[in-house]
């Protein structure tokens, strides 16, 4: 079982918490998420399976867009409503829908965003929700992201809904609270969707409880994108059938061991983006190998897929 699943994960689960639900359906142990998403989040998250586990840190990386409602008026410290009330105005009431939407919008663009103390970054060897827990608030560093686009505004004091579009590090959350920081107000964020990772949307990802249906069925290849589809639209090369071995022993490859550049599909995943000047190599057989960098005379591997003997 190599390939990627698009999960919908529902409120009130993990993202460990999912991988651990389709160990059980899929009994298969080899299998990691791509990027955390907080349990009262619901939404997009690719699980890897086999050896598409190699692909986790490339899925974290992808631009992802998410459905935000942000609540006005309470703040908390987790900066979401499952936390503890830390703050509470009124000063929502004197807004305008104009003066929000304009400062919601003053976002896009690049963006320093101090993280939550309640996440997964590490500062000094230990998560930054390792200290929050122990009652004790550190000064973190602020990491420079980009909101590519905000729309889909919606004003309805005290709560405000939008749609962001982002990169990879951005905590909505903590887009909440700055946005009512910038309104002079409390505030935290009420929900959140995530509608896309890369190029997997939701109108295709499917449920845990979808997902144990379709492999009861034996129907499971219907969720599965396995590797040779992901890849599908890279430009390719088939390696000369003497020069197999090097292949399988993991070797930089010599450009005329392999064959013409082909380029059969469409990048429907939009790898051409990430693997810039590289080439999805063949084995003779047909076996994807895995991704080569181009450099000058060699082929140098990037990512390897194929499975040793």
């Amino acid at each position: 079982m190599n390939g990627v699943f698009n999960i919908y994960k529902e409120q009130g689960f993990t993202s460990h918490d999912v991988v651990a639900v389709m160990r059980g359906i899929l009994h298969e142990r080899k299998l990691g998420h791509t990027g955390t998403l907080d349990p009262m989040a619901t939404g997009v998250l690719p699980v890897c399976a086999g050896r598409a586990t190699k692909l986790c840190d490339l899925f974290s990386d992808r631009s992802k867009r998410y459905r935000a409602a942000l609540l006005l008026g309470r703040s908390t410290d987790t900066e979401d409503v499952t936390g503890t009330t830390t703050g509470s105005d009124e000063a929502w009431r004197g807004l305008v829908d104009s003066e929000v939407t304009e400062a919601v919008l003053s976002f896009v663009g690049e963006y320093d965003q101090i993280p939550p103390m309640y996440s997964a970054k590490k500062t000094g060897g230990k998560k930054l929700y390792e200290y929050a827990r122990a009652g004790v608030e550190i000064e973190r560093n602020p990491a420079h992201l980009t909101i590519y686009s905000i729309d889909d505004i919606t004003v309805e004091l005290p709560r405000v809904y939008f749609t962001v579009s982002c990169s990879k590090g951005t905590y909505i959350r903590s887009l909440c609270r700055d946005i009512a920081q910038r309104l002079g107000c409390c505030g935290c964020m009420e929900s959140l969707e995530r509608e896309r990772v890369g190029l997997f949307f939701k109108e295709k990802a499917v449920t845990l409880d979808e997902l144990k249906r379709l492999n009861d069925e034996d129907r499971l290849g219907e969720a599965m994108i396995s590797i040779d589809e992901l890849f599908a639209g890279l430009p390719y090369a088939v390696v000369s059938p003497e020069y197999d071995r090097y292949t399988y022993n993991g070797n930089k490859l010599i450009r005329s061991w392999v064959g013409d550049v082909k380029s059969d599909a469409e990048d429907a995943f939009g790898w051409s983006d990430v693997f810039r000047d590289c080439l999805a190599i063949r084995a003779h057989s047909g076996e994807l190998i895995g991704i080569y960098r181009v450099s000058v005379d060699e082929l140098v591997p990037e990512k390897l897929f194929f499975e040793r003997g």
